[in-house]
């Protein structure tokens, strides 16, 4: 092809075109030459002109089309012509073949260099070029190149090599550079899991197959490998990287190892279990180099958050975090721990396992095994002058007893219950055995919570709930579901069609008065139920979900899901 050029510089064109100014053209090459950056990206970063109306005004000059990619389904066979090392190093995605020739998007079409080297990589099909947004291109870069193609290779590679010998070098990991099949493959499931930014592997042997599923925003996503010999090589090398007894494959096993890769410092927390035709492997992915979310970035709104800081600043008191494995309880008790980690403060932690280390705080991990228990370590930390504890859980009564013990005394006590919502995890400290007017004197507050999914901004729109889904929103919220524009993602490439992207804390906080905490001290759990509700400041889980929803944050499905937990569970 013949490679599309501009008449005129592109500031000179900018500036004929009364798009920017002279003045903004002389500021953006000043910068440039601080930056090195190209003209165009410096002009987007300056504010002078958008990137979208920056790029339609290009593929203008150069007789070429723009294209938006984002709702465009992208076929990986077809975009791998073009290996992805060579398509982020040059910026370029093939979008579609085109009988002898194949369309190619760049943000940057002019880049003649480029346009050399990819005529001869993708030769000898013929190069159709269209404009296409950069952060669009990089998006489909995640969505096309994933590592699947890489394991499924090396998942065959090593049944090939355990069909000929069944005596592998399990000992090297993945930072000795060792050419063992099982790391490599191993190294792919990890990097893929990342790039997808999930939250969990699950390793599953079947009969006939081998499952590996993301746990991405909360939903489990598969991919089925037929070689499931391969197992029990992976679990071998996974148990060895956590210190795991590899000739034990009747009992269940828990460990953890840390890892790098794709610049992220992985700690990963594993457990075995014993399964039919093998062991069942699952991994939790704590991703350190992300760093600690503040209450601000757990999508807390600001007036919740003012009365939790006001919370956990006093003297004495517990402070509850409830909700089932995986609601963000740990993620919110870091978030209060960072904000109280002053130099004027002690403050021990209790947990198991430690998931993010922290500066200046006291961290212990209790070990079962050694009779390291949460109410030992509790007994010693009160003797240790903190003014701060936090207990990872309240599992029994003796915890719970030495816990609310500890905030009569002085303390600020901040742990997790996994229980359904506020109001009945007062009543579940009861229940454990606790005295009611123990509870009644110590307890503070306590913030439930759940995670829902976040619609994927590029991608969603407004629609028509179904009426029997707004029978339940009605139920829920009253006339206001009515007045409601909601939204749903459609799906694209930025969200690897699945309508979301990340999630959003939903959270309920129900703060003590003097009313509610004497219905605990004698223990009338029905008085202290009818009292909370009547709170003025507590606001339910589903009505801060439903809000999320007016708001376009997410979607019905979400909220009708977690409406649907909570009856549930109730």
């Amino acid at each position: 092809m013949v490679a599309p050029k501009l008449k005129m510089r592109l500031g000179d064109l900018l500036v004929h075109e009364h798009i920017i100014t002279n003045e903004q053209l002389m500021q953006a090459l000043n910068s440039q030459k601080t930056t090195g950056r190209k003209l165009g990206d410096t002009l987007i970063e300056l504010g002078h002109i958008g990137e979208r109306q920056l790029l339609e005004f290009l593929a203008q000059q150069l007789g070429v089309p723009f294209l938006d990619i984002s709702q465009r389904h992208l076929q990986a066979n077809v975009s791998g012509l073009l290996p992805e090392v060579h398509a982020r190093r040059l910026r370029a995605l093939v979008i579609e073949e085109q009988g002898d020739s194949v369309l190619v998007g760049m943000s940057d079409p002019a880049d003649l260099n480029a346009l050399d080297q990819l005529e001869v990589m993708l030769s000898p099909k013929g190069l159709n070029l269209a404009v296409v947004m950069e952060s669009q291109i990089f998006e489909a870069f995640d969505s096309i190149y994933r590592r699947t193609a890489d394991i499924e290779s090396f998942a065959s590679q090593l049944e090939e090599e355990y069909d000929q010998s069944t005596e592998f070098d399990l000992t090297t990991t993945f930072d000795d550079g060792g050419d063992a099949t099982v790391g490599k493959l191993l190294q792919s499931v990890f990097e893929d899991a990342i790039q997808m930014r999930a939250s969990d592997i699950h390793i599953e042997p079947d009969e006939n197959l081998l499952r590996i599923r993301q746990r991405i925003d909360g939903v489990l996503q598969e991919n089925v490998l037929k070689e499931n010999k391969i197992a029990s090589a992976m679990v071998l090398r996974l148990k060895l990287m956590a210190g795991l007894d590899i000739s034990e494959k009747r009992l269940p096993q828990d460990g953890r190892f840390h890892l790098r890769t794709k610049g992220h410092s992985i700690d990963v927390r594993m457990s075995t279990m014993p399964v039919q035709h093998g062991e069942s492997v699952v991994m939790r992915l704590l991703d350190q180099s992300a760093g600690l979310l503040s209450f601000d970035e757990t999508g807390m709104p600001e007036e919740l958050i003012a009365r939790l800081r006001n919370q956990i600043s006093r003297p004495h008191g517990m402070v509850l975090v409830t909700g089932p494995t995986g609601s963000g309880k740990t993620t919110t008790l870091y978030a209060a721990l960072s904000e109280l980690n002053l130099a004027s403060k002690k403050i021990i932690t209790v947990e198991d396992p430690v998931e993010y280390q922290l500066p200046r705080i006291n961290q212990v991990q209790i070990n079962p095994k050694i009779d390291l228990d949460f109410s030992s370590v509790l007994r010693t930390a009160l003797r240790q002058d903190p003014d701060i504890l936090m207990v990872g859980e309240m599992r029994d009564q003796e915890t719970v007893e030495i816990g609310l013990r500890g905030a009569l005394t002085g303390h600020m006590v901040l742990s997790t219950l996994h229980t359904n919502d506020a109001i009945t995890s007062a009543i579940r400290l009861i229940d454990m055995g606790a005295a009611g007017f123990l509870v009644g004197s110590s307890l503070r507050a306590i913030i439930a919570q759940r995670l829902v999914r976040r619609l994927c901004t590029k991608c969603a729109t407004e629609y028509e709930v179904e009426s029997q889904d707004m029978l339940w929103l009605q139920h829920l919220a009253g006339n206001r579901a009515q007045q409601v524009k909601f939204k749903r993602g459609l799906g694209c490439q930025s969200c690897h069609y699945t309508g979301y992207k990340g999630r959003i804390g939903v959270f309920e906080l129900l703060e003590m008065n003097e009313d509610m905490m004497s219905a605990l001290k004698r223990d009338d759990a029905e008085s202290f139920t009818r009292l909370a509700k009547q709170h003025p400041g507590f606001k339910p889980l589903a009505l801060s979900a439903f809000d999320y929803a007016s708001a376009g944050i997410t979607s019905v499905e979400e909220v009708l899901r977690l409406v649907e937990t909570v009856e549930v569970a109730g």
